[in-house]
């Protein structure tokens, strides 16, 4: 936090301090005797704004710094990609490999195997071999062409001891290799973009070589982590129509609660609402992944429950059996539980600060205190 004494409202300080705060919330003897500091503490943090003197100490260092000179971006080559686990290799039109551009240059731009990029090479003190600077096309290659890659995105790294491992994505899918269900365990120190600190809840992209000989005996040792997102923010799985959704979630009041990415199980029917009900998860740092309370069979919801950490049941949205299920799996798996009774975001989002808080489980008339920030 000394980084953000010095600069308030420096957003790389502020999220050097969320993180090293969150890891005192993690470890169980600190977190319970101190949770409420804590709390108060991020609330102060994320409150953190730039002062006036910051401002202009920026300015001042900003303008001492040497302007690099102008590159002409109409002198870029076209060149085709060739997707590797991590990063990707440029080819020419002779099938030779030009650059290689790592994964952090690439990721927003999902590069895939045949695309068509103009990319201008990057001069030897940066570390970096080219800069790619459009997508211009695409081709299909034939298959002997390249490798192969399946890709697992949005894994959900779970802490077991002093292992991380993960099975299921944040939709709570499983991680399927060849058919067959696949527990793996991964090493944010192997990670491309550098050694990262991983979290349980932290979120990762995973892929391998299909016709990796290693997937048939052993399929983790193939695996490899091509991405790790930023815990402080929710994967970026929703798309334009989530971006509407997610406005209206603001309106409603924001209640004192951090879910500190916290496994939340939303039991609705056939993804009825799930975006919006993500949104409100997410808003409050929880992971949710949706559970089918249409389901029937008692030991596919079993499952779905006894990984979670928190579980919603909305009742308008769920069939009657699985009423029962879910409560009975809750409470067999020391899960936190609470109902929803209506569609309304609102009781949504009042039964997860219930479940969270150790309150009752459903509303009905009972006078129950909501604490706003």
């Amino acid at each position: 936090m000394t980084s953000l004494i010095a600069k308030p409202g420096d957003e790389q300080a502020k999220a050097q301090s969320l993180k090293a705060l969150r890891k005192l919330t993690f470890d169980p003897a600190f977190g319970q005797r101190y949770g409420q500091q804590l709390s108060a503490l991020e609330h102060a943090i994320q409150k953190s704004t730039t002062t006036a003197s910051v401002i202009n100490q920026q300015t001042f260092e900003k303008a001492l710094q040497p302007k690099k000179p102008k590159r002409d971006y109409r002198k870029g080559q076209r060149y085709t990609v060739i997707r590797l686990l991590t990063g990707a290799d440029l080819i020419n039109h002779n099938d030779e490999v030009v650059y290689h551009v790592a994964e952090g240059q690439i990721h927003s731009l999902n590069l895939q195997t045949g695309d068509i990029v103009e990319a201008l090479p990057l001069p030897a003190d940066t570390g970096l071999e080219a800069e790619v600077l459009r997508v211009v096309g695409h081709h299909d290659l034939n298959s002997n062409q390249y490798d192969q890659i399946d890709e697992f995105r949005f894994g959900v790294v779970r802490k077991n001891g002093s292992h991380y491992t993960v099975m299921r994505n944040i939709k709570g899918e499983k991680l399927r290799i060849r058919g067959k269900d696949v527990l793996v365990s991964i090493d944010g120190s192997l990670f491309q973009g550098g050694p990262v600190n991983l979290e349980d809840g932290s979120i990762v992209d995973l892929v391998w070589y299909r016709g990796d000989v290693r997937l048939k005996s052993d399929p983790a040792a193939a695996v490899q982590v091509r991405w790790i997102y930023q815990v402080d923010q929710p994967a970026p799985k929703r798309q334009l129509k989530r971006h509407r959704q997610h406005k209206q979630t603001n309106l409603l009041p924001t209640l004192d609660l951090d879910l500190h990415y916290q496994r939340v199980g939303i039991a609705i029917g056939g993804n009825q609402n799930e975006a919006i009900l993500d949104s409100i998860v997410e808003k409050y740092h929880g992971v949710p992944i949706a559970i089918d309370a249409f389901q029937g069979k008692k030991k596919v919801i079993e499952n779905q429950v006894k990984d979670l950490d928190i579980v919603i049941l909305v009742t308008a949205l769920a069939a009657h059996d699985a009423t029962w299920n879910i409560s009975e799996f809750a409470t067999k798996y020391h899960v936190k539980f609470a109902v929803a009774s209506s569609k309304g975001y609102q009781s949504f989002e009042r039964a997860l600060y219930r479940a969270d808080q150790g309150l009752p489980a459903y509303e009905g008339t009972q006078q129950i205190e909501y604490h706003t920030r």
